[in-house]
């Protein structure tokens, strides 16, 4: 059998057909994973976008035990009645009463209550709340700072304001000016005039005498039937310093049926995300005196110093 001729420099149509398919696929699959980076770029881009800044978490993220947070000897001190009682007794009372809260990462609190011998009765609660703040624009010291400027108002203490700046209004000066004369008139004396300032008042030609009864030091007496401000006593309803971030009391005093009192003092500070509250009360009987203001002020401010040392532990 004669056998083919070979010539150099031509391939067999099946190797051609071979060749050109796979041309083909790889200029396919050259096409996809040229198109891949452009597509990586869009989507680092993307991932890469500038977010919203978050505001800083809290500084607390729990609460300690509030009846175990108050000394023994405070307690005492607090609730004299206790001296009274047997020692079963006194440690029922000093153990205090845990609030009932449903979440004692954000909300805990204690009450204690002693009845006096004379019918009196004192009543501590504690009160201790951590704010969190759901919006990660806020802070949860900010937020927190909101809670407390609404107890503040409530209490009738003011939140004071940053005062605007004003611009004052030019001071007006008095000026001597001549008028000058109309074409014609002779010029002379006569005919100069003299403006003031319409503000100066006119000076009297002579001496003036005060009318009678008016009193000599020329200070005007208050309208008759106008009451004049009540004077401050330094114990009223007020902000408090160097007590945590911010601080205030509030000091009311109201009756406690027939002729008895009762006068109940909270002390409110805020310590970055947490607001703790001091109410402290003394309830009398009969024609015992109201309570003192500066003692339930004192003993309240006192165990609310304690407690903001306790937040700093």
């Amino acid at each position: 059998m004669q056998r083919k001729r070979y010539s150099p420099g031509r391939a067999p149509a099946t190797l051609l057909g071979l060749g050109a398919g796979l041309a083909v696929t790889l200029g396919a699959l050259t096409g996809c994973s040229a198109a891949d980076p452009a597509e990586d770029v869009a989507l680092d881009a993307k991932a890469g976008a500038a977010s919203a800044p978050v505001a800083p978490p809290g500084r607390y993220r729990t609460l300690f035990e509030p009846c175990g947070a108050v000394p023994q000897a405070t307690l005492r001190e607090l609730l004299p009645g206790t001296a009274a009682l047997t020692d079963a007794e006194r440690a029922t009372v000093l153990r205090g009463t845990t609030a009932v809260t449903y979440d004692t990462d954000r909300r805990v609190g204690c009450t204690w209550n002693a009845d006096t011998e004379d019918g009196g009765a004192h009543r501590l609660v504690l009160d201790v709340e951590r704010v969190v703040s759901y919006d990660p624009t806020v802070s949860d010291a900010a937020r927190a700072q909101e809670v407390y400027t609404r107890k503040q108002l409530a209490a009738g203490i003011a939140v004071p304001t940053t005062p605007t700046p004003t611009t004052a209004p030019p001071t007006a000066t008095a000026a001597t000016t001549t008028t000058a004369p109309p074409t014609g008139t002779p010029t002379g004396p006569a005919n100069t005039a003299t403006t003031v300032n319409a503000t100066s008042p006119a000076t009297p030609a002579g001496p003036t005498t005060a009318p009678t009864g008016s009193p000599s030091s020329g200070t005007t007496p208050p309208a008759e039937g106008v009451p004049s401000a009540p004077a401050t006593t330094g114990l009223e309803s007020r902000t408090l310093g160097g007590l945590g971030d911010t601080a205030f009391v509030d000091d009311t005093l109201g009756k406690a049926g027939g002729n008895g009192h009762q006068r109940v003092v909270s002390v409110v500070f805020r310590t970055s995300n947490v607001i703790v509250t001091v109410e402290y009360r003394q309830r009398t009987t009969g024609v015992a005196a109201a309570p003192d203001s500066k003692e339930l002020q004192d003993r309240a401010q006192n165990l609310a110093r304690l407690l903001a040392d306790r937040l700093e532990e």
